[in-house]
C-alpha cells in the first residue's frame, strides 16, 4: 500500500500489530505502531471500540482482516458477512480489507477453522467466481492471504505461488502475504519459500503478515502464541527486497501475550529485518518508490 506519510527521499517500511482486546492499552502505548490489523468479525461498524477510536484519532491505519467469508467454498459466500465487511471498511476509512484463500463452511456446516483448497483448475475457478462476485459488493480493495496447511489436497494442478498469481490475474484482488504461513507449509507440505516470492505479482501486494509457532509430532503449527522464529524474519527481508515499495509487515497475537517490553522488542526486530532487505532492493525497484 502506498499510503505512507514517509518522503519520497526517506522510504521506510511501516510494522504494524493485530489489535485483540487482550492488549488494546498495550498496542495504544507501543513504539512504532504504523496501522493496526482488527478480526472483522469480533467488531460493530456502529460501536468501534475506544481503543480503536483512539488510534484512529492519531492517524493510525485500521485493516479490518475477516474470517469467515469461506471464499474458496462451493457454497455461494454469504451476503451478510459481506456486508458487515463492507460496512466496518468503510466506518474505519480502511485502505483494505481482508480474508483468506481458504474455506471454513462445507455441506451446511462450518469447521471453525480455515482450510486451504486443493489446488485444481475447478477449485480456482471457484474462487475466482466468489471473489470477482464479493468485490462487486466491497467499496474497498480486498487483499487475500495465503493459508498454513498440516497436509497438502492430492492431485494438485498448481503449485501455491501460481494458484495465487492466477487468482490476482483473474480478479484483480491484493495480496496479503503470511510469512509464517509460507514458513510451516515449507516444512508441512514441501513448498518452497524462494521460490514463492520470486514468481508473486509484487506490484499486488497490499501487506505482510507474520508470527510464531511450534513443532508438535514433526509438523510446524503457525500458533500465533510464540515469538516470531528467526527464519520467518529471514523471509521478512526477503520479502521486502523483492517489493516494488517497502511493505506494510505485521505480528500477529493471538495467545499467551507477553510483556509490552518484549512485544516492543519483537516489533523493533520486525522493522530492522524489514529495513535490511529495502536497503538491498534494486535500483530499478528504488527508482519505483520514487515515481
Amino acid at each position: 500500500m502506498r499510503t505512507s506519510p514517509n518522503t519520497p527521499e526517506e522510504p521506510a517500511p511501516r510494522i504494524g500489530i493485530g489489535w485483540r482486546p487482550e492488549i488494546d492499552l498495550t498496542v495504544e502505548r507501543l513504539p512504532g505502531v504504523d496501522f493496526v490489523e482488527v478480526v472483522a468479525e469480533n467488531l460493530s461498524p456502529t460501536e468501534l471500540p475506544e481503543s480503536i477510536e483512539v488510534l484512529r484519532r492519531r492517524g493510525t491505519p485500521v485493516i479490518p482482516h475477516a474470517v469467515t467469508l469461506s471464499l474458496a467454498g462451493a457454497e455461494p459466500v454469504d451476503p451478510r458477512r459481506v456486508r458487515h465487511l463492507a460496512e466496518l471498511g468503510e466506518a474505519l476509512d480502511a485502505p483494505v480489507v481482508s480474508d483468506h484463500i481458504a474455506f471454513v463452511r462445507a455441506g451446511g456446516l462450518d469447521v471453525g477453522h480455515l482450510l486451504p483448497p486443493p489446488r485444481t483448475r475447478d477449485a480456482l475457478d471457484v474462487l475466482v467466481s466468489n471473489v470477482n462476485a464479493v468485490q462487486r459488493d466491497l467499496p474497498r480493495p480486498l487483499a487475500l492471504e495465503n493459508i498454513a496447511a498440516l497436509l497438502d489436497w492430492p492431485e494438485r494442478e498448481l503449485s501455491e505461488e501460481h494458484f495465487l498469481t492466477e487468482l490476482v490475474e483473474r480478479t484483480d484482488c491484493l495480496l496479503l502475504v503470511d510469512l509464517a504461513n509460507l514458513h510451516a507449509n515449507a516444512h508441512n507440505i514441501g513448498t518452497t519459500p524462494s521460490t514463492f516470492l520470486d514468481t508473486l505479482p509484487w506490484e499486488r501486494l497490499a501487506y505482510a503478515h507474520v508470527a510464531g509457532g511450534v513443532w508438535r509430532d514433526g509438523l510446524y503449527h503457525d500458533t500465533h502464541a510464540h515469538p516470531v522464529p528467526r527464519e520467518v524474519l529471514t523471509l521478512v527481508r526477503e520479502l521486502a527486497a523483492r517489493a516494488p515499495a517497502p511493505p506494510w509487515v505485521m505480528v500477529e497475537r493471538d495467545d499467551a501475550y507477553p510483556t509490552d517490553a518484549e512485544l516492543a522488542d519483537e516489533l523493533a526486530g520486525i522493522r530492522a529485518a524489514a529495513l535490511a532487505g529495502t536497503a538491498t532492493r534494486s535500483p530499478a525497484r528504488r527508482a519505483d518508490d520514487d515515481r
